[in-house]
């Protein structure tokens, strides 16, 4: 069973600081491309914020923090930059994971695996079993992720679980095999870069997330940018299909 429920099906509890927090990161081909810099470049560098933001959601007691570092569909990027990007991962996985565990972190990776490199298949492998009994924070890494994927192989999987059962399915059966069920669904959805749309990402666990979008690229989003999204989720009325006036003392925010 999931270990958390839908916010379809029940009305989460409503804090002032979001529990779970996702983020696509976007805007570090155009943050280096401003600078005259390899794309690349931008890259690396949003790999340093990546380690802000981590020290900045443990500081504010944040639980589940999760990133888009890589979609089913960047893979139509030029091959040169998806090759620099698969190795900038298994630079970070080789430098990151003991940093992580010694700072109380979990670390996951969701998504298709079964096209990376054999090498980076056992990096990812290796991180989340070295790190799998922390519970400080519980950083997510999207790679190679998208929602309809997800949602499709959850299904694929609920099948050949029980293939008896041919209809009758409920979110119930659906959500165990989901990549995030081991998550609350999130509370504050980020996207830097100034795209407004979700891009096929957790497609599922959004329904009822707080959407935050900014113009500020990604490898300027300091810890100042976090405060601005999470000073505007405060402000917004959670209401999961209620009225204004049923909040009542509901929410602690």
């Amino acid at each position: 069973m999931a270990l958390f429920s839908s916010s379809t099906r029940a009305v989460p509890v409503v804090a002032g600081m979001p529990r779970h927090v996702a983020v696509i990161m976007d805007g570090n081909g155009r943050w280096a491309r401003k600078r005259l810099m390899p794309r690349f470049s931008g890259h690396a560098r949003g790999v340093e914020m990546v380690r802000e933001m981590v020290r900045a959601c443990l500081e504010r007691g944040i639980e589940y923090l999760t990133l888009f570092a890589f979609s089913s569909e960047n893979w139509r990027r030029p091959p040169e930059e998806v090759g620099l990007l698969m190795q900038l991962f298994n630079k970070a996985l080789e430098h990151e994971v003991e940093k992580l565990d010694r700072n109380g972190i979990r670390l996951r990776v969701i998504g298709d695996r079964s096209r990376f490199d054999v090498r980076l298949q056992e990096l990812i492998l290796a991180g989340e079993e070295r790190t799998a009994g922390n519970t400080r924070l519980h950083l997510t890494i999207a790679a190679n992720y998208g929602g309809r994927w997800d949602i499709m192989q959850a299904i694929n999987t609920l099948c050949a679980e029980q293939p008896e059962k041919r209809t009758g399915w409920t979110e119930e059966d659906l959500e165990p095999f989901l990549t995030m069920s081991f998550a609350p669904e999130p509370d504050l959805f980020i996207r830097t870069g100034g795209e407004e749309r979700i891009s096929n990402f957790l497609l599922w666990q959004l329904a009822y997330t707080e959407l935050y979008f900014t113009a500020t690229l990604w490898p300027e989003f300091d810890t100042g940018a976090l405060d601005q999204a999470i000073t505007s989720y405060r402000q917004r009325e959670r209401r999961f299909g209620r009225t204004g006036e049923q909040l009542g003392g509901d929410s602690d925010a």
